[in-house]
C-alpha cells in the first residue's frame, strides 16, 4: 500500500476531508504536524530515527497554513527524493503574487493590470500607469484577504504607505499594485487538479474583497469552455498541480487574479458536492507512481 505524509501545521475542516476520504479509499494517510519536526536529512522521521523518509512515504501532500514553513518542509523532502504535491517550484511562483502575475503575463494568461514600486512616488506613477485611481495595494504574499487596500487617491496612498513605512517587516515595504476591478459582487474560485478544473464556485459578496474568509458567500458555478481554458492555462503557466485558481469576471472576459498552492477547499467541496479531498488523494497516489 502507498503511504502518503500529510505535512500539516494544524488540522481544519480540510485536513479532516482528506483524512475522511483517505479512510473511504483504504489509503494509508499519515499526518506529520511539521511544529514537531526537526528537518534533518542525517536522522530522517523523528519519531522513527532508524527509517529515512524516502522509505517512509511514497509522496507528500503539503498542507501547512503556513507558507513558511510549508516551503521548508517542501524543500526537505524534495531533497530526500520524495515526491511533493505541490512542487516546490509550484510554491514560489504562487506565494508570491508579483510573481505569480510575471509568470501569467509572460505565458499570455489574461491578467489584471499590475506594477511593483517600492517608494511613495514611483507608487504614485504606478498608479496612474495602471489606469489612475482606484487601485488595489496588496502584499505580495499573504491570503485571506487580509492587509488589502482600495486606494481611492493619492491622499490615501500616502497614509497606506506611510504606515507600512513605520510599522510594516521589510516585505511590506514592496508595494504590489492592481489596477481596481469593478466585480460583479463575486469573483470565481475553480480548483484545478493536475490536467483537469474540476469544480468552481462563485464568493459572493457586498464588499469588494471576496475571499470567503472575510464573509462572502460560496455558490456552486458551472464551468464552461472560456472558464476551463483560462483556468488551466493559469495552471500551466506555473506548473501544475492541486490549485485554486481565482478568477474574476470583466466585461471584456474572465481575467486571472491570484493562485493558491495550498487551496482551501472544505466550502468548494461542501456546495459543489465534488469529491475535492478523494480526487486529491487520487492525484497524489499518480504523482508517487510517475504518473505526473
Amino acid at each position: 500500500m502507498l503511504k502518503i505524509g500529510m505535512v500539516h501545521s494544524t488540522i481544519r475542516g480540510d485536513e479532516k476531508l482528506l483524512m475522511n476520504a483517505a479512510r473511504k479509499r483504504t489509503i494509508e494517510l499519515i499526518p506529520i504536524d511539521i511544529r514537531k519536526q526537526i528537518l534533518n536529512p542525517e536522522t530522517g522521521y523523528r519519531t522513527v530515527p532508524c527509517e529515512t523518509w524516502q522509505e517512509r512515504f511514497d509522496v507528500i501532500l503539503e498542507r501547512c497554513v503556513s507558507t513558511t514553513l510549508g516551503m521548508h518542509a517542501v524543500s526537505f523532502f524534495e531533497g530526500q527524493n520524495v515526491p511533493v504535491v505541490n512542487t516546490s517550484r509550484v510554491a514560489q511562483l504562487c506565494a508570491d503574487k508579483f510573481t505569480t502575475s510575471l509568470k501569467l503575463r509572460n505565458n499570455n494568461v489574461p491578467t489584471i493590470p499590475f506594477a511593483m514600486a517600492f517608494s511613495e512616488d514611483e507608487a504614485a506613477e504606478a498608479a496612474e500607469q495602471l489606469g489612475g485611481y482606484p487601485v488595489v495595494l496588496k502584499p505580495a504574499t499573504g491570503s485571506w484577504g487580509r492587509l488589502l487596500a482600495k486606494i481611492n487617491d493619492r491622499d490615501a496612498l500616502e497614509a497606506v504607505i506611510e504606515q507600512k513605512f513605520v510599522l510594516g517587516t521589510p516585505p511590506h515595504k514592496a508595494f504590489y499594485i492592481q489596477k481596481y476591478i469593478e466585480k460583479p459582487g463575486r469573483d470565481i474560485r475553480v480548483t484545478t487538479i493536475g490536467d483537469k478544473a474540476i469544480c468552481a464556485i462563485y464568493r459572493e459578496a457586498t464588499h469588494w474583497i471576496t475571499n470567503t474568509a472575510r464573509g462572502a458567500k460560496a455558490k456552486p458555478c458551472k464551468i464552461n469552455e472560456a472558464l476551463e481554458k483560462l483556468s488551466l492555462a493559469a495552471s500551466h503557466a506555473v506548473g501544475g498541480g492541486v490549485l485554486g485558481i481565482d478568477i474574476v469576471e470583466t466585461r471584456a472576459g474572465y481575467v486571472e487574479n491570484e493562485i493558491n498552492h495550498t487551496t482551501e477547499f472544505k466550502n468548494v467541496q461542501r456546495v459543489t458536492e465534488v469529491d475535492v479531498a478523494g480526487k486529491i488523494l487520487e492525484y497524489c497516489l499518480e504523482v508517487a507512481n510517475g504518473n505526473h
